[in-house]
């Protein structure tokens, strides 16, 4: 018997991996976030498997699903959406799986931020734009933010930022990175990447969070800011250049 960790995509149905869904198909129990999960995913277990929504429970109560499974001999697939080691809340269970000698394995998601980009048809990394993506949040309900992983600090690097769990927390975004980055530097907000109802909002530090508030977003939405979402004049890479050579390419003669 063993729990599988399953990062279920940003929305789309089949954005899961193919490795993913196989698992949930073969699963005896399946426990899902149903408030992020979609639906078509879970429709792909078994009709004899047992499926809980785990929105509404307390980790105890999740951690008793699975150890009834592992008492029945069943696997479980508990999937959380995106990629289960960005703020999945995986590291908890894990370590209670590790303490009951519960065996689990882990299989990856594509993450929010990826589905953005996708999304918006942009390379998050530009040479000689930015080079780095950082990916965080700011502290509003939720745990709270290392003092050294604060936005204050984080924006000095200038990189292209993915921040997660923050939109009705625009106004700190907004005060925290215009120093660094300045006013009219370009940020994304997207809602539901990927999903049916799907929504991108365009602005700038000076003029996103008015737009976010116009559209009523206050959750469920990723916030991406950098130089590269609206840059075109930026180097080609040299990975493709006629004068760059690799083993693959070497030097004519």
């Amino acid at each position: 018997m063993s729990v599988h960790f399953i990062g279920a995509g940003p929305g789309a149905p089949d954005l899961i991996t193919v490795r993913g869904l196989n698992l949930i198909k073969a699963a005896g129990v399946v426990l899902y976030a149903g408030s992020l999960v979609p639906e078509a995913i879970v429709a792909e277990a078994s009709e004899s498997a047992r499926v809980v929504d785990t929105a509404p429970l307390h980790l105890d109560e999740i951690i008793d699903e699975i150890k009834a499974a592992h008492e029945n001999g069943q696997d479980v697939a508990r999937v959380h959406s995106g990629d289960p080691s960005l703020y999945g809340a995986v590291a908890e269970q894990m370590r209670r799986l590790d303490e009951l000698g519960i065996d689990y394995d882990v299989t990856p998601g594509v993450s929010a931020y990826a589905a953005a980009a996708a999304a918006m048809k942009t390379e998050l990394t530009l040479p000689g734009v930015s080079q780095s993506i950082i990916l965080t949040r700011t502290a509003v309900r939720s745990s709270d933010m290392p003092t050294r992983e604060d936005l204050q600090i984080l924006g000095k690097s200038g990189a292209t930022l993915a921040i997660h769990l923050s939109v009705n927390n625009m106004a700190k975004v907004v005060r925290d990175l215009v120093p660094h980055y300045g006013e009219d530097c370009p940020v994304a907000v997207v809602y539901r990447a990927s999903w049916p109802d799907e929504m991108i909002l365009r602005g700038t530090l000076e003029d996103i969070r008015a737009k976010v508030k116009a559209a009523g977003i206050t959750r469920t939405a990723l916030i991406m800011v950098g130089r590269v979402l609206g840059e075109n004049a930026f180097d080609d890479s040299r990975l493709y250049a006629a004068d760059h050579h690799h083993v693959l390419r070497p030097k004519g003669p």
